[in-house]
């Protein structure tokens, strides 16, 4: 009976991908930190272990094959799975209650796995979730009724640590004509709604008239509304939901600018909002990979 071969070696599996994501042997090398013969011996034994050819590499770039293309998911499927067991084995002795709240942003994306995993690991931690505006939850947050909140940043707030910095546009349904009206039909959450307060500063500032043709507190009210045509809204440009498009430049909307996002908490006594706040700092970049393939909503 012959022998199954022994699994593919993650180190190997994490240059190939660090390679795949950067286009570059020097720059996957800086951010693992390794030399870059190493991450090409890497790739190289890779290569020789599934007898294909993973990655095409000339004088002006590197990209992958067409095998590679296809096993770039079930690499980083089985590095996520690395991780998960690493975690989940180191165990904690944490425990008592966290109340965290979270922007309706990422109530849709990759962060419930990356609070399953949390809850894994730290089994003894209550975690109580609330989903809301980001304006809401910083006054939640203040008034002492969440630990933790994962929001857009609110205006002259600088608390918290940035998770990423996102380009906000306005978006309608797809043909949206607003050049020749003097007024601008506004779809928006309520107040104190963070993108609701930045559409509106943005009007103000650039002499545009507004108006406000619906107001919902909800991503599916709110996307009902503006794929109906009844107006336009200030939205992530990562995120943009179904049957929405950003709206032309031609139609002389002022630029809305960027906002950021950040974890706001964590820095107290209490270890268990620090140690979430690190593991949604550190999991970004699974987040961002993930709002690619969703939709969702920014409140």
């Amino acid at each position: 009976m012959a022998s199954e071969p022994p699994p593919l070696d993650p180190v190997l599996l994490r240059s190939f991908l660090k390679v795949s994501e950067t286009r570059s042997f020097t720059e996957a090398a800086r951010q693992l930190g390794l030399q870059q013969s190493s991450v090409s011996q890497h790739v190289a034994r890779l290569e020789k272990r599934v007898g294909r050819r993973l990655l095409a590499r000339d004088t002006h770039e590197v990209r992958t094959t067409p095998d590679g293309d296809a096993i770039l998911p079930l690499a980083r499927q089985v590095l996520e799975a690395s991780t998960r067991i690493e975690r989940y084995l180191k165990g904690s002795t944490l425990r008592g209650r966290l109340r965290l709240g979270v922007s309706e942003d990422f109530a849709f994306t990759v962060l419930p796995d990356i609070l399953a995993e949390f809850a894994m690991q730290h089994h003894a931690v209550d975690l109580e979730l609330t989903v809301g505006l980001s304006g809401l939850l910083y006054e939640k947050y203040d008034a002492g009724d969440l630990d933790l909140i994962f929001v857009k940043r609110r205006k002259g707030d600088d608390r918290g640590e940035v998770a990423w910095r996102e380009r906000l546009v306005w978006v309608g349904r797809p043909g949206t004509l607003l050049a020749e009206q003097p007024v601008v039909p506004l779809v928006l959450y309520p107040p104190p709604s963070i993108t609701r307060i930045h559409a509106i500063d943005t009007l103000e500032r650039a002499g545009r008239a507004w108006r406000i043709t619906c107001t919902s507190d909800s991503l599916a009210g709110l996307r009902a509304a503006t794929v109906a045509g009844l107006g336009v809204t200030a939205h992530s440009a990562r995120l943009l939901p179904p049957g929405l498009v950003e709206v032309e430049p031609q139609e002389a909307l002022p630029t809305l600018g960027s906002i950021e996002f950040v974890v706001v908490g964590g820095q107290s006594h209490q270890e268990a909002a620090r140690a979430l706040a690190t593991s949604i700092l550190s999991d970004t970049s699974r987040l961002l990979a993930a709002t690619g393939r969703r939709s969702s909503g920014a409140p």
